[in-house]
């Protein structure tokens, strides 16, 4: 009997540990490194190197923002937002600064409607975003950024062609398409705007 209750303690003993060891590869090195993207490397970055810093910050991360989950669109309201994105891209033509803010004002509503928080700076949003979508918000990032009128056109544009993965990744679009589509809008009117003030 005794030998029993320690083969099956052995078994639990294993099984916990076997449990604990995967979530840590999960929540590892390599798991954050494949769930963040480019924001590991950002973060590792503002740490100066340290990697245990880093992780314990992103890890922090997923832990308060983890558990969102995408809250459905309706088809009416995906396509308000796809009509919305096209006038931004429409009013780059004349107005590049207005139409970057005015991107990065239509990414916090749609994270918002797709279960983001809704409090909190820019900065605390683009943390929840980084925790389901690392390999886009530096987009986010930079649309915010781009208020304090430090960039050139060319530079607003390639922000705007960034913010645009992130908006069809949060509308539920395949990137890539939705993403070729949007450059080639925002390069033809880029051309017909130089054709024309030349």
């Amino acid at each position: 009997m005794t030998t029993v209750l320690i083969i099956v303690g052995v078994v639990v003993v294993v099984a916990i540990a076997g449990y604990f060891l995967q979530r840590g590869r999960a929540t590892g090195a390599g798991g954050l490194k494949r769930r963040f993207g480019p924001e590991y490397d950002r973060v590792l970055a503002r740490h100066q190197g340290d990697t245990k810093l880093a992780e314990q910050e992103l890890g922090e991360r997923v832990k308060r923002h983890g558990s969102i989950s995408a809250q459905p669109l309706s088809a009416e309201a995906r396509e308000r937002y796809t009509a919305r994105w096209t006038r931004v891209q429409e009013r780059f033509v004349d107005a590049p600064e207005d139409a970057v803010a005015e991107a990065g004002d239509l990414l916090d509503e749609l994270s918002r409607d797709r279960g983001f928080p809704e409090t909190g700076s820019a900065e605390d949003r683009a943390e929840a975003l980084s925790v389901h979508h690392g390999a886009h918000v530096d987009a986010y990032r930079r649309v915010h950024g781009a208020r304090d009128g430090s960039g050139g056109t060319e530079e607003l544009r390639k922000d705007l062609v960034g913010a645009r993965a992130l908006f069809d990744t949060l509308l539920g679009n395949p990137t890539g398409q939705q993403v070729e589509r949007g450059r080639t809008d925002m390069d033809k009117q880029h051309d017909a705007k130089g054709s024309v003030t030349s």
